[in-house]
């Protein structure tokens, strides 16, 4: 099933400290990561981004950003690293 529509598609959270450790962090970007994948997503349309914050708490966001879209954001293009470090 692929899902047709020009937005990206967002699957993100927070946890706060002691809610989540390393190994837990790793299962759950990759459970988000097989779903966006599951949706239609192609491995390099697919950006993780991971804030660990210095109180202990952490910000996941997992995105399918279309190439399209990609490309007018700077995901993709002559440079493939954004500033945030993340590549596709």
């Amino acid at each position: 099933m692929a899902l047709d529509q020009p937005e990206p598609v967002e699957i993100s959270t927070r946890m706060r400290p002691g809610e989540w450790t390393d190994a837990s962090l790793t299962e759950l970007v990759a459970s988000y990561r097989e779903r966006i994948l599951a949706m239609g997503a192609t491995a390099s349309e697919v950006v993780e981004q991971i804030e660990k914050h210095d109180d202990g708490s952490v910000a996941v966001n997992v995105s399918w950003v279309k190439a399209d879209l990609a490309e007018d954001a700077g995901f993709i293009g002559e440079n493939t690293d954004n500033p945030d470090g993340r590549r596709l």
